[in-house]
């Protein structure tokens, strides 16, 4: 089986479990990235994250041990969210992308380019699962990530 292509909505995925990011959205964007690249040296998936805001001082625009970090090219509503179908959009092969959100107007957006969309649930699923074998069940259900 070949790797798979991600482009991450970051906020969109940071933003779906509730654990007091908005406290520290730096620092909830720098697990995320983290546990990205967790994900990406398990598996070979070429992972991509966009981001809203300022890049952060410590991880610019660029490839971070296997993850290619890009934020969105203004400010305002749907930033991210333009710059991932902008990606999509002029990828020779968009239909080989999955696009990782659980909004569903960007998932309309990049299903009409070609992508496929996997939730922001099931993505924070597999980082949960990332350091033990299948099958094996962590007592009180705790996660790989602190997203």
């Amino acid at each position: 089986m070949s790797a798979a292509r991600l482009i991450v909505d970051g906020n969109n995925v940071i933003g779906s479990r509730p654990d007091g990011w908005w406290r520290d959205r730096p620092g909830a964007a720098r697990r995320l990235v983290a546990a990205l690249q967790q994900l990406a040296a398990a598996t070979g998936d070429r992972i991509a994250v966009v981001l809203d805001g300022r890049p952060l001082p410590d991880i610019p625009e660029g490839v971070h041990e296997g993850v290619l970090v890009a934020y969105a090219t203004r400010a305002g509503r749907d930033a991210a969210d333009d710059r991932i179908v902008e990606e999509v959009a002029r990828d020779r092969d968009p239909a080989s992308l999955v696009v990782v959100t659980s909004d569903r107007k960007l998932a309309d957006r990049v299903r009409a380019t070609g992508a496929t969309v996997e939730s922001a649930g099931r993505l924070l699923h597999r980082f949960d699962h990332l350091d033990r074998p299948p099958g094996s069940e962590r007592p009180g259900g705790g996660s790989v990530s602190a997203l």
